[in-house]
């Protein structure tokens, strides 16, 4: 599922850009910001604690 700049996190953990792969780290409860290009859609979440990657 498709995670989108502005949403509110979840989880804590880095969210990969969908267009660019770049990479933000998100702590939960916070925004999802643009990614450094200003894309705004984050395809795949990874380092999120208690999941295994």
């Amino acid at each position: 599922m498709a995670a989108h700049a502005g949403e509110k996190a979840q989880k804590t953990g880095d969210f990969h850009c969908a267009r660019c792969t770049e990479k933000v780290h998100v702590t939960q409860g916070g925004a999802i910001p643009r990614c450094p290009n200003g894309h705004t859609e984050f395809e795949t979440r990874t380092n999120e604690p208690g999941n295994k990657s």
